[in-house]
């Protein structure tokens, strides 16, 4: 990871995030996508959090101002889903619960994307998508082709910086390299494996972790950057043990569950170097 401008007291940070995360058990109600409900469930089991796929509209305003951290995922949305959408987010702003926002195809599809911009008013504390949707959030050009992007990370650096002083929020773009862009600063973080993308679901388990992560940490930039340096670092260990995609994402669980907080000062430190 680089980071504009630097900050020595960010593995110290992290490593404290990694200790909270794994101690306190936050509790992530997720609003995601049906093809992705195991996974990102099963993603922050591995990491200590509590999973909850409440996504109904009778209960998804009551269990926002319950829960530790919210995630929101526009992978498959129907009237219904974005209604409950809206409650969720409407009610984790007014309880200040900390949320995140995943466009999933946006700017690509006219009805995802205006919901999209409709969330934006309840002001989400992080925003994670793919260059491509970082792009068509933030009105700067198409989307990709269907959920995966035609378009690289730095190439959404100026949309990211953009949407971030538009919002508030943390930009964090999912790619190569992840950016992780705040109104002060930028952080850039290498590694991961390929069969990231190969693997149903990562990117958006990925978000379920960041909200997990804003969940204990006041500090949304350090939320985001412990939830991309954490995927990434599991990644490359299961890469090494895995023999393709399948027996690849057995072991990411696995690793997610081994990598600790002195593995994420020590992958940031590496990354510095």
């Amino acid at each position: 990871m680089t980071t504009t401008p630097p900050e020595p007291d960010a593995p110290q940070k992290l490593a404290e995030a990694r200790a909270a995360l794994a101690t306190s058990a936050p509790l992530v109600q997720c609003l995601t996508n049906r093809v992705v409900t195991t996974i990102t469930a099963n993603v922050l089991l591995a990491v200590g959090a509590a999973p909850a796929m409440v996504d109904n509209v009778h209960e998804a305003a009551d269990f926002a101002r319950i829960a530790s951290a919210v995630l929101i995922n526009l992978g498959t949305p129907d009237d219904m889903t974005a209604a409950a959408m809206r409650l969720a987010a409407e009610a984790a702003a007014a309880s200040r619960t900390p949320w995140v926002l995943d466009p999933v195809a946006v700017g690509g599809l006219a009805f995802r994307t205006a919901l999209a911009h409709d969330l934006l008013q309840y002001r989400p504390t992080v925003i994670r998508g793919n260059a491509s949707e970082v792009i068509g959030l933030a009105g700067a050009g198409q989307g990709g082709r269907g959920v995966d992007s035609t378009a690289g990370s730095d190439e959404a650096l100026p949309a990211a910086r953009d949407l971030a002083a538009r919002t508030g929020a943390v930009v964090a773009v999912s790619g190569v390299t992840d950016l992780i862009v705040s109104k002060t600063g930028t952080a850039r973080i290498r590694g991961g494996s390929v069969l990231l993308t190969r693997t149903t679901g990562a990117g958006c388990a990925l978000g379920g972790l960041t909200a997990a992560y804003t969940a204990v940490t006041d500090d949304p930039f350090i939320a985001a950057v412990a939830a991309h340096l954490h995927v990434a670092i599991a990644a490359e260990e299961a890469e090494a043990l895995s023999a393709g995609p399948g027996s690849f994402a057995v072991a990411w669980i696995d690793r997610l569950d081994a990598v600790g907080p002195d593995d994420l000062a020590a992958g940031l430190i590496r990354r510095l170097g």
